[in-house]
């Protein structure tokens, strides 16, 4: 069993036709669904037929309960904690060759808090994979590190992932290297623009950390793992789709090299569809 803890959101995805006219109209397309880093890496991982728990805090609203419903049929255990606050939503301008900007409100999901925890969501847990945004902000990322212990406490695994530049500016660069020597991830995760940020070495943040290197693959203890050569439509999700690769591979045994050709894979063909989740 994988967990993961943190956002299920709706994404709002607007890929325009053209560059946006101020004070004026573009024809775009615009797409609704699923979003949320934790959510999204549970949807990647469910679609490779792994068993997969996310543990989230939402809006007991119609948007909430739409997105458990939809994760749910995705093949996703989902363990909500309702929430009085409105359920989050990110919405997503997609640029010329899928780069993306994003404007998140991620409502009631920072809310969870460690007391919202129960012990048997962690029964059975083999890796819990983290995003950082679930450590950025408390109470969620209290909540973050109870269920770490948890998870260590039942002999698993830990996988981050570093998700923002911009969160771990906010965050503080220090504060996070330093939550990663005394979390002593097994698999770290990150751009190498967020790895930077940080200021540390990436041999130093974790037993394996993996640089994800966008079209041209990812980096693993130096070595480069080409991806394959796609036409990028949307790159929302593809860091998740990647991430759960990778782990799975891991757990089923796979060297690191070996994980990483097999997230290559994954992570490219996310990048040829608009959306964050498998369809």
């Amino acid at each position: 069993m994988i967990l993961s803890i943190g956002d299920l959101l709706l994404d709002i995805t607007i890929i325009p036709d053209g560059p946006l006219r101020p004070n004026d109209d573009r024809q775009a397309r615009i797409g609704v669904g699923g979003g949320g880093q934790a959510a999204n890496f549970c949807a990647w991982a469910a679609a490779m037929g792994e068993p997969v728990r996310l543990v989230t805090r939402v809006g007991d609203d119609d948007r909430g309960r739409g997105l458990v419903s939809e994760l749910e049929a995705k093949g996703v255990e989902v363990c909500p904690v309702w929430a009085d606050e409105p359920t989050g939503a990110i919405a997503v301008l997609v640029g010329a060759g899928g780069d993306r900007a994003m404007a998140t409100e991620r409502g009631a999901s920072t809310g969870l808090r460690p007391d919202d925890l129960v012990e048997a969501w962690f029964d059975g847990v083999q890796l819990i994979h983290v995003p950082a945004y679930s450590l950025f902000l408390d109470p969620l990322g209290k909540a973050t590190r109870a269920a770490i212990a948890l998870v260590r406490d039942r002999g698993g695994m830990l996988s981050v992932d570093l998700s923002s530049v911009a969160g771990l500016k906010q965050y503080g660069p220090t504060r996070m290297a330093y939550d990663l020597a005394r979390l002593k991830p097994e698999l770290l995760f990150g751009t190498a623009a967020e790895v930077a940020t940080i200021g540390v070495s990436a041999e130093h943040l974790a037993q394996v950390p993996v640089i994800k290197l966008g079209s041209e693959g990812c980096s693993v203890f130096g070595r480069v793992i080409p991806a394959p050569v796609v036409r990028n439509v949307d790159g929302t999700g593809a860091g998740d789709a990647f991430a759960a690769a990778f782990c799975a591979a891991w757990l089923h045994g796979a060297t690191p090299v070996e994980a990483a050709e097999r997230a290559v894979i994954v992570g490219s063909a996310a990048v040829t569809r608009s959306g964050a989740r498998p369809s």
